[in-house]
Protein backbone atom coordinates (compact mmCIF):
# COMPACT_ATOMS: atom_id res chain seq x y z
CA UNK A 1 0.00 0.00 0.00
CA UNK A 2 3.07 2.51 0.65
CA UNK A 3 4.55 1.68 -2.72
CA UNK A 4 1.19 2.00 -4.28
CA UNK A 5 0.56 5.99 -2.67
CA UNK A 6 3.79 6.53 -4.04
CA UNK A 7 3.08 5.50 -7.30
CA UNK A 8 -0.33 7.21 -7.08
CA UNK A 9 -2.37 3.95 -8.05
CA UNK A 10 -4.79 3.74 -5.54
CA UNK A 11 -7.79 5.07 -6.13
CA UNK A 12 -10.22 3.58 -9.21
CA UNK A 13 -10.47 5.00 -12.69
CA UNK A 14 -6.94 5.82 -12.52
CA UNK A 15 -6.94 8.43 -10.43
CA UNK A 16 -3.43 9.72 -8.66
CA UNK A 17 -4.02 9.64 -4.57
CA UNK A 18 -1.58 12.62 -4.46
CA UNK A 19 1.74 12.56 -3.43
CA UNK A 20 2.08 11.46 0.43
CA UNK A 21 5.71 11.83 1.69
CA UNK A 22 7.21 8.98 3.87
CA UNK A 23 7.18 10.94 6.54
CA UNK A 24 3.82 11.17 6.99
CA UNK A 25 3.07 8.02 6.32
CA UNK A 26 5.64 6.66 8.99
CA UNK A 27 4.09 9.47 11.65
CA UNK A 28 0.61 8.90 10.70
CA UNK A 29 0.67 5.38 10.99
CA UNK A 30 2.54 5.47 14.33
CA UNK A 31 0.58 8.20 16.01
CA UNK A 32 -3.31 6.48 15.02
CA UNK A 33 -1.52 3.32 16.14
CA UNK A 34 -0.63 4.66 19.36
CA UNK A 35 -3.99 5.69 20.27
CA UNK A 36 -5.48 2.44 19.22
CA UNK A 37 -2.90 0.38 21.26
CA UNK A 38 -3.70 2.71 24.32
CA UNK A 39 -7.67 1.86 24.06
CA UNK A 40 -7.47 -1.72 23.54
CA UNK A 41 -4.49 -1.80 26.59
CA UNK A 42 -7.23 0.36 28.66
CA UNK A 43 -9.79 -1.63 28.36
CA UNK A 44 -8.13 -4.53 28.93
CA UNK A 45 -6.13 -3.88 31.80
CA UNK A 46 -6.33 -0.13 32.99
CA UNK A 47 -4.20 2.21 33.72
CA UNK A 48 -1.90 1.00 36.74
CA UNK A 49 -0.99 -2.71 35.11
CA UNK A 50 0.87 0.50 31.90
CA UNK A 51 2.95 2.11 34.44
CA UNK A 52 6.41 1.89 33.88
CA UNK A 53 9.56 2.93 35.69
CA UNK A 54 11.43 6.29 34.79
CA UNK A 55 14.71 4.63 33.68
CA UNK A 56 12.69 2.36 31.77
CA UNK A 57 10.90 5.15 29.97
CA UNK A 58 14.31 6.65 28.98
CA UNK A 59 15.16 3.08 27.35
CA UNK A 60 11.43 3.25 25.87
CA UNK A 61 12.07 6.43 24.60
CA UNK A 62 15.24 5.39 22.74
CA UNK A 63 13.45 1.92 21.18
CA UNK A 64 10.61 4.29 19.91
CA UNK A 65 13.28 6.50 18.49
CA UNK A 66 16.08 5.08 17.37
CA UNK A 67 14.20 1.55 16.71
CA UNK A 68 10.45 2.21 15.19
CA UNK A 69 10.68 5.75 13.57
CA UNK A 70 13.93 5.26 12.07
CA UNK A 71 12.71 2.05 10.62
CA UNK A 72 9.27 3.23 9.78
CA UNK A 73 10.60 5.63 8.01
CA UNK A 74 13.41 4.48 6.05
CA UNK A 75 11.47 1.68 5.46
CA UNK A 76 9.28 3.85 3.53
CA UNK A 77 11.74 6.29 2.31
CA UNK A 78 13.52 2.98 0.79
CA UNK A 79 10.21 1.33 -0.91
CA UNK A 80 9.69 5.29 -2.12
CA UNK A 81 13.09 5.22 -3.92
CA UNK A 82 13.84 1.62 -4.72
CA UNK A 83 10.96 -1.22 -4.69
CA UNK A 84 9.22 -3.42 -1.97
CA UNK A 85 11.52 -6.38 -3.19
CA UNK A 86 14.18 -4.56 -2.42
CA UNK A 87 13.55 -2.36 0.36
CA UNK A 88 12.07 -5.46 2.73
CA UNK A 89 14.59 -8.27 1.93
CA UNK A 90 17.13 -5.68 2.72
CA UNK A 91 15.68 -4.41 6.08
CA UNK A 92 14.55 -8.20 7.07
CA UNK A 93 18.51 -8.76 6.93
CA UNK A 94 18.26 -7.32 10.64
CA UNK A 95 19.04 -10.61 12.19
CA UNK A 96 22.43 -10.53 10.87
CA UNK A 97 23.25 -7.59 12.51
CA UNK A 98 21.82 -8.77 15.77
CA UNK A 99 23.81 -11.96 15.44
CA UNK A 100 26.95 -9.55 14.98
CA UNK A 101 26.19 -7.41 17.92
CA UNK A 102 25.58 -10.63 20.13
CA UNK A 103 29.09 -11.93 18.59
CA UNK A 104 30.75 -8.89 19.40
CA UNK A 105 29.48 -8.65 22.97
CA UNK A 106 30.78 -12.49 23.78
CA UNK A 107 27.25 -13.45 24.23
CA UNK A 108 27.48 -15.95 21.28
CA UNK A 109 30.10 -17.43 19.74
CA UNK A 110 30.60 -17.51 15.92
CA UNK A 111 30.55 -20.72 14.74
CA UNK A 112 30.79 -21.88 11.08
CA UNK A 113 26.77 -21.86 10.74
CA UNK A 114 26.05 -18.79 11.43
CA UNK A 115 29.34 -17.20 9.56
CA UNK A 116 27.49 -18.94 6.39
CA UNK A 117 24.74 -17.60 7.09
CA UNK A 118 25.72 -13.93 6.90
CA UNK A 119 27.69 -15.17 4.19
CA UNK A 120 24.83 -16.20 2.16
CA UNK A 121 22.84 -12.98 3.61
CA UNK A 122 24.67 -10.59 2.01
CA UNK A 123 25.52 -12.58 -1.23
CA UNK A 124 21.86 -12.29 -1.37
CA UNK A 125 21.44 -8.98 -1.06
CA UNK A 126 24.14 -8.28 -3.64
CA UNK A 127 22.02 -10.44 -6.01
CA UNK A 128 18.37 -8.39 -4.93
CA UNK A 129 20.28 -4.96 -5.31
CA UNK A 130 21.65 -5.62 -8.37
CA UNK A 131 25.80 -5.82 -7.26
CA UNK A 132 26.37 -9.21 -9.49
CA UNK A 133 25.22 -9.94 -13.13
CA UNK A 134 25.72 -8.27 -15.96
CA UNK A 135 23.98 -4.98 -15.47
CA UNK A 136 25.85 -3.63 -12.98
CA UNK A 137 24.10 -1.76 -9.74
CA UNK A 138 21.39 -0.04 -11.02
CA UNK A 139 18.86 0.62 -8.66
CA UNK A 140 18.89 4.02 -6.22
CA UNK A 141 21.75 4.60 -3.93
CA UNK A 142 19.67 6.42 -1.36
CA UNK A 143 16.48 3.66 -1.52
CA UNK A 144 19.55 0.82 -0.45
CA UNK A 145 21.43 3.23 1.98
CA UNK A 146 17.79 3.60 3.58
CA UNK A 147 16.97 0.03 3.83
CA UNK A 148 20.00 -0.61 5.44
CA UNK A 149 19.80 1.86 7.52
CA UNK A 150 16.19 0.15 8.73
CA UNK A 151 17.29 -3.12 8.73
CA UNK A 152 19.80 -1.62 11.66
CA UNK A 153 17.50 0.73 13.75
CA UNK A 154 14.82 -2.77 13.14
CA UNK A 155 17.98 -4.85 14.54
CA UNK A 156 18.15 -1.91 17.18
CA UNK A 157 14.82 -2.24 18.61
CA UNK A 158 15.16 -6.02 18.80
CA UNK A 159 18.39 -5.44 20.81
CA UNK A 160 17.01 -2.70 23.29
CA UNK A 161 13.20 -4.58 23.44
CA UNK A 162 14.74 -7.36 24.37
CA UNK A 163 15.57 -6.40 27.98
CA UNK A 164 12.11 -4.89 28.57
CA UNK A 165 10.46 -7.67 27.43
CA UNK A 166 11.40 -9.59 30.39
CA UNK A 167 9.86 -6.85 32.75
CA UNK A 168 7.30 -5.99 30.45
CA UNK A 169 4.46 -7.56 28.22
CA UNK A 170 4.84 -7.10 24.38
CA UNK A 171 1.97 -4.97 24.73
CA UNK A 172 3.61 -2.11 27.22
CA UNK A 173 6.32 -2.32 25.11
CA UNK A 174 4.51 -1.70 22.39
CA UNK A 175 2.65 0.95 22.90
CA UNK A 176 5.57 2.94 24.98
CA UNK A 177 7.23 2.27 21.61
CA UNK A 178 4.73 3.65 19.23
CA UNK A 179 3.70 6.66 21.94
CA UNK A 180 7.68 7.86 22.45
CA UNK A 181 7.85 7.58 18.65
CA UNK A 182 5.00 9.98 17.97
CA UNK A 183 6.48 12.16 20.71
CA UNK A 184 9.04 12.91 18.49
CA UNK A 185 7.10 12.42 15.01
CA UNK A 186 5.55 15.86 16.44
CA UNK A 187 8.60 17.81 17.28
CA UNK A 188 9.91 17.01 13.90
CA UNK A 189 7.15 17.34 11.76
CA UNK A 190 4.09 19.37 14.08
CA UNK A 191 0.56 19.11 13.76
CA UNK A 192 1.23 23.33 11.75
CA UNK A 193 2.79 21.70 8.89
CA UNK A 194 0.53 19.09 8.30
CA UNK A 195 -2.37 21.08 8.76
CA UNK A 196 -0.58 23.67 6.09
CA UNK A 197 0.00 20.63 3.72
CA UNK A 198 -4.06 20.66 3.00
CA UNK A 199 -4.64 16.94 2.79
CA UNK A 200 -7.66 15.54 1.05
CA UNK A 201 -10.06 13.36 2.95
CA UNK A 202 -9.28 10.79 0.42
CA UNK A 203 -5.31 11.09 1.80
CA UNK A 204 -6.33 11.01 5.21
CA UNK A 205 -8.23 8.28 4.98
CA UNK A 206 -5.74 6.23 3.54
CA UNK A 207 -3.62 6.92 5.79
CA UNK A 208 -6.29 5.91 8.96
CA UNK A 209 -6.56 2.32 6.74
CA UNK A 210 -2.77 1.88 6.18
CA UNK A 211 -2.17 2.33 10.09
CA UNK A 212 -5.12 -0.53 10.74
CA UNK A 213 -4.07 -3.59 7.62
CA UNK A 214 -0.61 -2.47 7.88
CA UNK A 215 -0.34 -2.29 11.61
CA UNK A 216 -3.19 -2.77 14.18
CA UNK A 217 -4.38 -5.75 12.63
CA UNK A 218 -1.02 -7.80 11.56
CA UNK A 219 0.19 -6.98 15.10
CA UNK A 220 -2.28 -8.41 16.74
CA UNK A 221 -2.37 -11.53 14.88
CA UNK A 222 1.40 -11.97 15.45
CA UNK A 223 0.82 -11.56 19.02
CA UNK A 224 -1.69 -14.20 19.19
CA UNK A 225 0.94 -16.59 17.46
CA UNK A 226 3.18 -15.98 20.20
CA UNK A 227 1.24 -17.54 22.75
CA UNK A 228 0.35 -20.94 20.52
CA UNK A 229 4.22 -20.81 18.55
CA UNK A 230 7.67 -20.62 20.32
CA UNK A 231 9.97 -17.42 19.73
CA UNK A 232 12.28 -18.95 17.09
CA UNK A 233 9.35 -20.99 15.36
CA UNK A 234 6.99 -17.80 14.99
CA UNK A 235 10.03 -15.84 13.56
CA UNK A 236 10.31 -18.38 11.10
CA UNK A 237 6.90 -17.98 10.13
CA UNK A 238 7.35 -14.41 9.79
CA UNK A 239 9.64 -14.38 7.47
CA UNK A 240 6.84 -15.12 5.16
CA UNK A 241 6.20 -11.42 5.11
CA UNK A 242 8.65 -10.18 2.49
CA UNK A 243 7.64 -13.63 0.38
CA UNK A 244 3.69 -12.22 0.38
CA UNK A 245 4.88 -8.54 0.33
CA UNK A 246 7.12 -9.46 -3.25
CA UNK A 247 4.36 -11.59 -4.86
CA UNK A 248 1.97 -9.45 -3.86
CA UNK A 249 4.03 -6.15 -5.47
CA UNK A 250 4.38 -8.14 -8.51
CA UNK A 251 0.91 -8.91 -9.47
CA UNK A 252 -1.04 -5.28 -8.59
CA UNK A 253 1.64 -3.15 -9.30
CA UNK A 254 3.46 -5.15 -11.42
CA UNK A 255 6.93 -4.86 -9.95
CA UNK A 256 9.20 -7.05 -12.19
CA UNK A 257 11.98 -9.56 -10.55
CA UNK A 258 14.58 -10.64 -12.07
CA UNK A 259 15.58 -14.09 -11.71
CA UNK A 260 18.85 -13.45 -10.38
CA UNK A 261 16.78 -11.24 -7.58
CA UNK A 262 14.40 -14.37 -7.31
CA UNK A 263 17.86 -16.54 -5.60
CA UNK A 264 18.81 -13.60 -4.17
CA UNK A 265 15.41 -13.46 -1.64
CA UNK A 266 15.74 -16.93 -1.41
CA UNK A 267 19.30 -16.90 0.02
CA UNK A 268 18.62 -14.36 2.09
CA UNK A 269 15.75 -15.82 3.87
CA UNK A 270 17.27 -19.36 4.08
CA UNK A 271 19.92 -17.23 5.94
CA UNK A 272 17.53 -15.33 8.27
CA UNK A 273 16.43 -18.88 9.53
CA UNK A 274 19.53 -20.34 9.77
CA UNK A 275 20.43 -17.13 12.14
CA UNK A 276 17.79 -17.66 14.02
CA UNK A 277 17.70 -21.08 15.00
CA UNK A 278 19.40 -21.82 18.65
CA UNK A 279 22.81 -23.54 19.11
CA UNK A 280 22.95 -26.96 20.28
CA UNK A 281 25.46 -26.21 22.62
CA UNK A 282 24.55 -22.83 24.04
CA UNK A 283 20.57 -23.78 23.57
CA UNK A 284 19.63 -19.94 22.69
CA UNK A 285 18.97 -17.98 19.59
CA UNK A 286 19.41 -13.93 19.36
CA UNK A 287 16.52 -12.20 20.43
CA UNK A 288 13.14 -12.78 18.24
CA UNK A 289 12.52 -10.25 16.29
CA UNK A 290 9.13 -8.49 16.21
CA UNK A 291 7.14 -6.64 13.27
CA UNK A 292 7.71 -3.28 13.48
CA UNK A 293 7.95 -1.86 9.90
Amino acid sequence: MGRAAFTGRLLPGGKALGSIDPLILAQSRTTFSFFAFLLLLISRRGWKELRVSTADFGRLLLLGVLGLAASNYFYYLAIQKTNVATAIIVQYTAPVWVLAFMVARGLQRPTLQRIAAVALALSGIGMVIGIFGSGGLRLNMVGVSAALTAAISYAFYNIAGFGLLKKYERGTVLLYATFTAALFWIVVNPPTRIIAAHYSWQQWSFLLTFSVVSMLIPFSFYFAGLHLLEPTRAVVVSCLEPVFSILIAAVVLGEVIRPLQTVGVLMVLAAIVVVQLPDKKEGTAIPPLEMIE
